[in-house]
């Protein structure tokens, strides 16, 4: 039924255990994976206790800390596909809105399927901080599956 899975990643311990959930799913049904990360994009202009600074100089050392950051976590997901022996690539994309370039993704890569964890949030609690996994499961025509 479903042949390639996008698992995307923010790092956390809840995400790591729905990679290897995921990982081992894409075995099972013999689906390849395409592991996913979003990261922050840049902004040039930030405004701050001293008024509106230019941070132009900075963006040379924000992409290298981010991507390194990015590498770092996918490389979690490629070597739980290498260890099961599922064919898995790499996606990155920088975004504000990461729930959005998750379904962006999953498109592009022609994924049928988007296995990602969720933190459990209720309440006031995840409606003060939101949901990337509520965002994704509201606006994505994709399939969802949701690791709790």
């Amino acid at each position: 039924m479903f042949r390639h899975i996008l698992i995307p990643t923010d790092g956390s311990e809840l995400s790591e255990a729905a990679i290897q959930a995921g990982v081992q799913f894409a075995k099972s049904i013999n689906a390849k994976v395409t592991a996913f990360y979003a990261m922050p994009k840049f902004h040039m202009l930030v405004y701050g206790p001293d008024g509106v600074t230019d941070k132009r100089q900075d963006f040379a050392d924000f992409e290298k800390d981010w991507k390194a950051r990015a590498d770092h976590f996918l490389a979690v997901i490629v070597q739980a596909a290498k260890a099961a022996d599922v064919p898995c690539e790499t996606a990155l994309q920088s975004s504000d809105q990461p729930y959005e370039a998750i379904i962006a993704t999953a498109k592009e890569k022609g994924c049928d399927l988007i296995m990602m964890a969720s933190n459990g949030r209720r309440g006031v609690q995840a409606f003060l901080l939101g949901s990337e996994t509520q965002k994704v499961l509201t606006h994505s025509k994709i399939p969802v599956l949701v690791f709790r």
